[in-house]
């Protein structure tokens, strides 16, 4: 089953045609990656700053179906579809929440760095474990 989060969409977060401007969904997934962390109780802003260990945005593939709208919610689905010893793959899957429609799909490659030399490591067993609950 995937994690699930729901994202509203902001006024400033519109275009001048009224709708989601596309980059904005790039912010709503890494939203949906930060909830993810801290709702399986592993603080995001902790594993940065405490940690020091970064994931760092490295290939992204994006289909948008259907627009959003001011005043429309986001509803993210997220899962781990590849994980590897250094790197994994998240899956994002958002409808709009008042109707079900599906607005958008990413799937979006994340290096595991470490803060202080910016160097690839390998994703520590704890986060491995935690990816390993969402992946299929």
């Amino acid at each position: 089953m995937p994690f699930r989060t729901s994202i509203q969409v902001r006024f400033g977060d519109v275009d001048h045609a009224g709708i989601v401007y596309y980059p904005k969904y790039y912010i709503y997934f890494h939203e949906a990656f930060e909830d993810f962390f801290n709702v399986s109780h592993c603080s995001y802003y902790e594993l940065l700053d405490k940690q020091r260990i970064g994931f760092p945005t490295v290939h992204v593939e994006t289909d948008f179906k259907q627009p959003l709208r001011y005043g429309d919610s986001l509803d993210i689905g997220l899962h781990v579809p590849r994980l590897g010893q250094r790197s994994l793959t998240l899956h994002y899957e958002g409808h709009r929440h008042r109707d079900g429609v599906h607005c958008v799909t990413a799937d979006i490659t994340l290096s595991c760095i470490d803060m202080d030399t910016f160097k690839s490591r390998d994703i520590p067993p704890d986060l491995r474990d935690l990816f390993t609950r969402f992946n299929r």
